[in-house]
């Protein structure tokens, strides 16, 4: 495996993470060789990280009428590690690896279900005002809740 900037080291970053959402490979993921689609990782890192934030409490204010904030995704990407197949079952792990004051470096983990890491990826979320697009700060709940599932303190 080549080196991939974010991880510093494989075994600990992987051990590091609390918070797992099951994925199964539907047939129209695949493309004509049979394997995923190399854009549907991000569909899937998309799906966790939801539920990630919903744990926390945050999808529920953000997706509130009369909320303020939204989280807009400012970079993306993805390493391909393993081959992925139509009914294999994923699990996509995710954390929150640096908190910043409005951002939040989310690293993801793909694992077959024999737990072989197949995807890794990382991106930067981003909370903004709904009205101006300007950043909102993290309230100091939040950065507790997120620092809290971190630490292993939150069974998710």
């Amino acid at each position: 495996m080549s080196r991939i900037a974010y991880i510093s080291n494989m075994e600990e970053w992987a051990s590091s993470f609390h918070f797992k959402h099951e994925v199964n490979v539907r047939f129209s993921e695949t493309d004509m060789f049979g394997h995923l689609n190399n854009t549907v990782p991000f569909t899937y890192f998309e799906e966790a990280r939801i539920e990630y934030f919903k744990t926390l409490g945050f999808m529920q204010d953000w997706v509130n009428d009369k909320g303020e904030a939204i989280p807009v995704v400012a970079d993306l990407q993805c390493d391909f590690l393993k081959q992925i197949y139509f009914n294999d079952k994923l699990f996509i792990q995710v954390k929150a690896e640096k908190i910043g004051n409005s951002s939040v470096d989310i690293h993801y983990m793909g694992r077959k279900d024999d737990g072989t890491v197949c995807l890794t990826g990382r991106g930067t979320i981003v909370q903004i005002s709904k009205a101006t697009g300007k950043p909102i700060p993290w309230s100091e709940e939040a950065k507790r809740l997120m620092h809290a599932q971190e630490a292993g303190k939150r069974s998710l």
